[in-house]
């Protein structure tokens, strides 16, 4: 028998790759809500509890889209600018007599241009994706702005009443159904990038490009089906924006980019590209959305609020390099 089969079942779990880092981050997320139940009664009420579910679902999904793209080796920076994106188109065609459906069909099929656009700019052009994605960020941005003549929409309207219901308003089995399409969203995405072969290039990829070519993973294919992935989850996190105040903003989504960040490697996804799992990126969105949650319970001002989640985001892309370089493994062998 070898010693792989002798190992007990917690140290075969731990030897998934990322998954130590799951269990850490669980284990700060468990800490952190005993804390703002002790500071709150109102935090652990039905109410609050049902409220806060569906206040992580679009930070899960952005998380979802931005753990994709960090996990090849890049980075997305349009996230938000597509959310907002998705916001106006879908609800300026709505305001305009445009069925809900066939809103949601053209503002998704924009999304996904963005996404290929993104993947050609970076595998094809060899673009660095820090610029390329900096460059479509504002695009989309603009395209936010221009497409209702720089101003906000008017109210959608009560035909467009199911779409608000599906995306936000709406529940089945006592949760909301925003919280029911991230859920199906992330079982869909974690199948695929766990057990499938696109899954396996994409971490391929992020592991050592090279080598990934050398082996015949169709790099630019790859990428770009990171990048589309991200921008269906922006289109998703876009509609439910919209659902929520029935309204489309021309500002929808600024600095969504920077929760997904957060999500992403507070939950063990390595900015290295290579490692993270989606398991911890619901971690990663659930820590972000209780803190936020929390604090405003605990009557904490926006400028506390911010700190914390900034200083949570440092610690875990410093722990990455520090694990990732192997500091701590070259102390316990002297």
């Amino acid at each position: 028998m070898s010693s792989t089969d002798r190992r007990g079942p917690f140290e075969k779990v731990l030897a998934v790759r990322g998954m130590a880092q799951v269990i850490t981050v669980t284990i700060g997320l468990v800490i952190i809500f005993i804390v703002f139940s002790m500071l709150s009664e109102n935090f652990t009420s039905y109410r609050n509890m049902r409220n806060l579910l569906r206040q992580v679902a679009p930070i899960l999904l952005i998380g979802i889209a931005q753990s994709y793209v960090l996990i090849t080796g890049n980075i997305d920076l349009s996230i938000g600018s597509v959310v907002g994106m998705s916001c106006m188109i879908s609800a300026t065609l709505m305001t305009k007599g445009i069925s809900p459906l066939a809103a949601v069909a053209i503002t998704m099929a924009c999304c996904l241009l963005v996404g290929l656009v993104n993947g050609a700019l970076v595998a094809k052009c060899s673009l660095p994706p820090f610029i390329a994605t900096l460059g479509t960020m504002t695009i989309a941005r603009g395209i936010a702005q221009i497409v209702n003549n720089n101003h906000n929409t008017d109210s959608i309207g009560e035909a467009a009443r199911g779409f608000r219901n599906l995306f936000y308003y709406g529940e089945s089995l006592g949760v909301y159904n925003a919280v029911w399409i991230a859920v199906a969203m992330w079982l869909v995405f974690n199948f695929i990038l766990s057990y499938t072969r696109i899954g396996r290039h994409i971490y391929a990829v992020g592991s050592n490009i090279d080598a990934a070519r050398m082996s015949g993973v169709n790099i630019n294919a790859t990428v770009t089906a990171a990048y589309l992935v991200s921008s269906f989850c922006c289109c998703i996190v876009g509609f439910i924006t919209c659902a929520t105040g029935g309204v489309g903003t021309m500002d929808s989504g600024n600095t969504y980019e920077l929760y997904a960040v957060a999500a992403s490697v507070i939950g063990g996804v390595s900015t290295l590209g290579g490692q993270g799992l989606l398991l911890g990126t619901v971690i990663g969105a659930s820590i972000w959305s209780v803190l936020q949650n929390g604090l405003i319970l605990a009557n904490a001002p926006v400028a506390i609020r911010n700190i914390a989640v900034g200083i949570i985001v440092v610690i875990s892309v410093l722990l990455d390099i520090v694990v990732r370089n192997g500091k701590w493994m070259k102390k316990k062998s002297d």
